[in-house]
């Protein structure tokens, strides 16, 4: 069975040089921008398609990327290449892993019955900060089904303040009051 390739050790390669170049966090915008050309559906297609050579798709990444630091965009090449146009998303991902520990940052995921506000925002924010030491960086979603309260998601911790789960614990607890021993 061959193995599977990561994106880890691309992101832990390109973030090397980006280091070295002094322009992580520049390199880390021109990924989210490869990755995001990448993931066009139509892009996607061509790249992958069998008829069309390696040159002529890494003349169609050069022209589409142009702008973008020749490094990450012989990374892409690269990808593409090998036929792993599919790993550019796992390898932003990584890139920004590393990023965020490069700078002190932790991201954090805060769901919500209804949509936070910009105020509210900025206190989760300051609340997590407060409780990890480190910068949080917070993105939001909205999940009707909690009812009420938010859920903070930091790295593999889960903070659940949801009036859902606050009613399956009484649920919960009723049950195993109310039935016998």
């Amino acid at each position: 069975m061959p193995k599977r390739v990561s994106g880890k050790r691309y992101a832990e390669a390109i973030f090397e040089l980006a280091l070295q170049e002094q322009q992580v966090e520049q390199w880390g915008t021109e990924l989210e921008m490869a990755s995001q050309v990448l993931q066009d559906e139509d892009f996607n297609a061509f790249l992958k398609h069998a008829d069309i050579t390696v040159d002529q798709k890494i003349k169609a990444i050069d022209s589409v990327l142009a702008q973008v630091h020749p490094l990450v965009r012989n990374l892409v090449n690269l990808l593409v290449s090998k036929g792993l146009v599919d790993l550019a998303t796992e390898l932003k991902e990584a890139y920004n892993e590393l990023l965020d520990r490069h700078a002190g940052r932790q991201r954090v995921e805060v769901t919500s019955a209804v949509e936070l506000d910009q105020q509210e925002v900025d206190r989760i924010a300051q609340f997590v900060t407060g409780l990890i030491d480190k910068e949080a960086v917070v993105s939001t979603q909205v999940d009707e089904s909690i009812l009420g309260g938010v859920i903070i998601q930091i790295g593999d911790q889960l903070l659940d303040g949801s009036t859902r789960s606050k009613l399956e614990a009484l649920r919960s607890r009723l049950h195993s009051d109310i039935l016998p021993a």
